[in-house]
């Protein structure tokens, strides 16, 4: 009996390992990580901000009250007044919706056409492969915000733009990893077999590649969530982004560049909004990573 309990132990323990699953044991993992719970928190908070904090807000973004101009923080204006006597609060928490939206959207963009491309050049090679791989090259040869920025500059400044500028300067970077991850799951014995019974490239791709490669197109699309934020909020502070009187952070940050002396408070606000937002998608990315990732179990 004694001889047979370490087998039982055993069996039962790898009954729980198949019970508890993946995810579920990378939902374990991430939680265990406190500065990435730490920056689960900042996203859920500036979320829940940008959902509910317009109908809380008591004072309209473009309500302007030259009297009450450049304003120092106070009871009645918490985070002070800009230049046009606007109440910098209302601005930054009608803009948190539009920085989410534009980092949420245009990183969808990019892991869509991106997890496409690398799919397709990673299954087929060859040609296909070095045709879209060159491309992906090309691409990756210009720094990202200069080539936001020549986009932008095309097609015409303004938010809807820059959200596609955004969204295509970041296809190159989720082609590469699909690309790499679909090398060699398409070498599997399970991929095999299924080229084995005659099923279709489309379902093989769609219903066996694609949901294995999920891992760490989900850490990279978190971290560029990040980025596109950044890269949004640096247009608009280039003029190529939102456009007056839209509260989006990067435009409060231009608009407000010529007081950083007289009234610090119009830049300082919406600078710790960009940077604590960075800050949390950064953190849930980098908990992400260990917890999805297999060789950082250990």
């Amino acid at each position: 009996m004694t001889e047979l309990a370490p087998k039982m132990d055993g069996i039962a323990e790898a009954q729980i390992s198949k019970e508890v699953g993946p995810w579920r044991e990378a939902w374990s993992g991430f939680k265990k990580s406190k500065l990435a719970v730490v920056g689960a928190g900042i996203v859920f908070f500036f979320i829940v901000v940008a959902i509910v904090g317009p109908f809380l807000v008591s004072q309209g973004i473009n309500d302007q009250s030259l009297p009450k101009r450049l304003l120092p923080p106070s009871a009645e204006f918490w985070f002070g007044t800009d230049d046009l006597g606007r109440d910098i609060l209302s601005r930054i928490v009608h803009g948190a919706r539009i920085s989410l939206w534009i980092g949420f959207f245009s990183v969808v963009g990019s892991v869509v056409i991106g997890s496409m491309l690398g799919i397709i050049a990673g299954y087929y090679g060859k040609w296909v492969d070095t045709l879209i791989s060159r491309f992906f090259d090309i691409m990756l040869a210009f720094p990202s915000i200069l080539l936001a920025i020549a986009i932008v500059s095309v097609l015409g400044p303004s938010l809807q733009n820059a959200l596609i500028a955004i969204a295509v300067i970041n296809i190159p970077n989720f082609g590469r990893l699909i690309r790499s991850k679909v090398l060699s799951i398409k070498e599997d014995e399970y991929i095999t077999a299924a080229k084995g019974i005659g099923m279709k490239d489309a379902r093989i791709l769609f219903a066996h590649i694609l949901p294995n490669s999920m891992a760490p197109v989900i850490v990279q699309g978190t971290l560029a969530i990040a980025t596109a934020i950044l890269e949004a909020a640096a247009l608009g502070f280039l003029g190529l982004g939102a456009e007056a009187p839209m509260p989006e952070w990067g435009k409060m940050l231009s608009d407000s560049k010529n007081f950083l002396q007289s009234a610090p408070w119009t830049m300082v606000f919406p600078g710790l909004a960009i940077m604590l937002t960075v800050l949390g998608f950064n953190l849930m990315g980098d908990g992400l990573r260990d917890a999805l990732d297999p060789r950082m179990k250990n």
